[in-house]
């Protein structure tokens, strides 16, 4: 199995482990993927990550989050800028998700950040994901 996408997959791995219940997922660790799930964990989307050593490398272990009566906090992920198509924005054209409701995942010149963040230090960059 050739990965070429790893933020799709992690993305995906999220999306399985909510779908199957499960109370945490985990994957191959990466800088990019620890900071995607800082943001995920600054917005409220899970309850916490670890990057743990592993036994090749290290694994990124995401705790994800449900509400009271077990629904899944994060009813929507979606992969923006792919490997094929990549899809870049200026601070001024981060796009809103559910009206403001959901979160989008810019990769800038300044890290990776929530497009509300980019937005405010007027940075844009790639639009990685959409989390709502």
């Amino acid at each position: 199995m050739s990965q070429t996408d790893p933020i799709a997959d992690f993305l995906t791995r999220i999306r399985n482990g909510l779908h199957a219940d499960h109370d945490e997922v985990e994957m191959p660790a990466s800088t990019f993927k620890t900071e995607l799930a800082r943001i995920l964990r600054e917005q409220g989307y899970i309850e916490d990550f670890a990057v743990e050593p592993g036994r090749v490398g290290r694994t990124l272990r995401v705790r994800l989050k449900y509400t009271e009566n077990r629904r899944p906090v994060i009813s929507g992920l979606q992969r923006v800028s792919k490997p094929g198509r990549r899809q870049y924005v200026t601070a001024g054209s981060i796009p809103r998700v559910q009206g403001g409701m959901g979160t989008t995942i810019v990769s800038t010149s300044r890290g990776v950040m929530s497009g509300h963040d980019a937005t405010r230090e007027g940075v844009g960059g790639e639009l990685v994901a959409r989390v709502w």
